[in-house]
């Protein structure tokens, strides 16, 4: 049985081919669906501040709480990034929830995205990144083609991408590891198969079969993470933080 220091080893040891190449590994960090201060939130911004590490912040703007924009002054390294709108599903039949799709025209749905682009910019100034993460990661390709005509110049969602620029003037960069595990009771995924994606997603863009220049995404959940949870992402940007082959990118930095 794998014990969990052979399972942090694992990791090291990749990274370490990295500094042999002369190389950095590239990380990022996005934690979706804020819309107000918690309890969950304050462990959140306290764990960015104590590792003194950028995070993305992805913000609800129907949902959005005045509180949020006066807390997160305090808290320098955080930029804010558009969830969607409402975080509603408009999924036909048989399709998995979607809010950017379903059984609304392409119109419509850049319409009510224009409005929460227009939120999240006047209420957070110079800290939002005109950025679109899709609830649940998913976006109509149709929507997704003309995202660059309301102002947006990003898109993250999860897994490795396919195009670096899947429409004129957007950029996509997405998460590669959710330490969750939605299918049973929201729980921790596990230390190994945690460890397993970013070693895969590490050794796929090191030795060419991914992009490398896409930096390798952290994504959380603040909202329902459990103590499992909380206690891996900690450790793991702990650990990342002291290896001297990576390194952490902000998301003004990344678009």
């Amino acid at each position: 049985m794998i014990g969990p220091q052979q399972a942090w080893d694992w990791l090291a040891r990749e990274l370490d081919r990295w500094g042999e190449c002369g190389q950095s590994a590239s990380f990022w960090w996005r934690d979706d669906d804020a819309t107000e201060p918690s309890a969950e939130l304050d462990r959140l911004l306290a764990t960015s501040l104590h590792h003194d590490l950028p995070l993305a912040l992805a913000v609800i703007p129907e949902q959005l709480d005045s509180r949020l924009v006066t807390q997160l002054q305090a808290f320098p390294r955080i930029s804010v990034l558009q969830h969607g709108f409402n975080h509603r599903s408009h999924a036909l039949p048989g399709q998995r929830k979607l809010e950017l799709g379903g059984d609304r025209d392409t119109d419509a749905i850049l319409g009510e995205l224009q409005q929460g682009y227009r939120i999240l910019q006047q209420q957070f100034a110079g800290r939002f990144v005109p950025v679109l993460v899709p609830p649940w990661n998913r976006i109509d390709a149709n929507v997704l083609a003309r995202l660059g005509d309301i102002g947006l110049r990003g898109l993250s969602t999860m897994r490795v991408r396919r195009l670096a620029h899947p429409a004129p003037g957007l950029l996509q960069v997405n998460t590669h590891l959710d330490p969750i595990n939605w299918r049973r009771q929201r729980g921790f995924i596990g230390l190994y198969p945690a460890v397993a994606i970013l070693v895969q997603h590490l050794l796929a863009r090191r030795t060419g079969y991914r992009d490398i220049a896409e930096p390798t995404g952290i994504l959380s959940h603040h909202k329902i993470q459990n103590a499992a949870v909380w206690r891996f992402l900690d450790e793991l940007i702990g650990f990342l933080r002291d290896h001297p082959a990576v390194t952490w990118m902000d998301s003004a930095t990344i678009w």
